[in-house]
């Protein structure tokens, strides 16, 4: 298809302006491969994973394409440790704990923020792109992948953390609407009540900042792409439509809910991580909030909600698990990754020709 901007084409070096979401314990190196072999920008997920994790991803992407590719990370300041808060969100769970036999003070893996150690093994991998959760990294790691020639993208939830990431160096930004599955990438503002959907923000963006904008949230096909398009995006980033495809690392149980889920299953919800992620209702979600305030600070709570998954999960049941997704996920496809970018191009095509009459 021939696209009339080519903003993110010629910045990324794509063929499409379509760009798969890192989604961290879902994105595979296989469906990153085959998002970019199709002409997108595929991703890998790096706020999950160990730095040897990260460095086989790596490896394996490198491999299996020459085609640009993304690694995505969180910012996040690492928390001041507060026991009393810490105690009373355990008190909390101690019946969930109780019920599944896993012991008291049983603490789950954390999420490691972007640093130095991180940006060494990027430079050592060089992909074209570079993207943040929750702001940016500090400007010596900035400049270090900047002097590299490495691109370097961030998501936004308002216009005004758009131009602080462009003010920051920012070479395209990720405009997330309140629709987005997964965490909010907001950093200037806690509110999730007042976040924008996606075809609000969108052109309130696009109008606030000089560089390429990448419209994410809701997004699942065609249409939505060129709903973006003409909002004056540059291109879309497609995250939940991918996690039914056969390279996705979504376990059984989460695929069983995403195919029963519909467009009012899911909610913002603190109780899994501590920062307001977009997931499938479910019971601790019901129970513990949708919102606590009384969860610790990300990523504090995933310590000590994730030792449940494991054992809940073993029963058959998704009651502690975070089954994120976004607001469209009855758009999710089992198709393989590749051919999931290609129907999309196509799709998108008929639908900017209906709006181009």
């Amino acid at each position: 298809m021939q696209w009339q901007d080519h903003r993110l084409l010629d910045l990324f070096g794509i063929d499409h302006p379509i760009l798969q979401a890192p989604m961290a314990g879902v994105t595979s190196p296989q469906m990153a491969i085959a998002a970019s072999e199709a002409g997108a920008l595929g991703s890998i997920a790096g706020a999950m994973l160990t730095l040897e994790g990260l460095r086989q991803e790596f490896q394996m992407v490198k491999q299996g394409t020459s085609r640009p590719f993304n690694v995505n990370f969180f910012v996040h300041k690492p928390p001041t440790a507060d026991a009393a808060r810490d105690g009373a969100w355990r008190k909390k769970l101690a019946g969930y704990y109780e019920e599944l036999g896993v012991p008291a003070g049983t603490k789950g893996p954390s999420r490691a923020a972007f640093d130095a150690a991180a940006c060494d093994l990027v430079l050592e991998f060089k992909p074209k792109v570079a993207s943040f959760h929750f702001g940016l990294p500090d400007k010596s790691l900035m400049q270090r992948l900047k002097g590299a020639g490495i691109l370097i993208i961030g998501s936004a939830t308002t216009a005004e953390e758009a131009r602080w990431l462009e003010d920051q160096g920012a070479d395209a930004v990720i405009a997330q609407g309140a629709e987005a599955g997964g965490h909010r990438g907001m950093f200037l503002t806690d509110d999730v009540a007042r976040q924008a959907g996606t075809m609000a923000l969108v052109p309130q963006v696009v109008d606030a900042v000089k560089v390429p904008v990448i419209a994410a949230g809701g997004i699942g096909d065609g249409r939505g792409i060129a709903a973006a398009l003409a909002l004056g995006a540059a291109g879309a980033q497609i995250g939940t439509a991918f996690m039914l495809t056969p390279e996705a690392k979504t376990g059984a149980l989460h695929r069983a809910a995403l195919k029963m889920a519909n467009d009012n299953s899911t909610t913002l919800t603190n109780v899994f991580t501590g920062r307001p992620a977009r997931g499938i209702v479910n019971r601790i979600v019901s129970e513990l909030g949708p919102m606590s305030a009384e969860a610790p600070a990300f990523p504090l709570t995933a310590e000590a909600t994730q030792p449940l998954r494991g054992p809940a999960e073993a029963k058959g049941s998704t009651d502690f698990t975070p089954l994120w997704s976004g607001q469209a996920p009855t758009l999710a496809r089992e198709m393989p990754a590749g051919e999931l970018v290609k129907t999309m191009v196509r799709e998108t095509a008929v639908a900017l020709g209906r709006i181009r009459g």
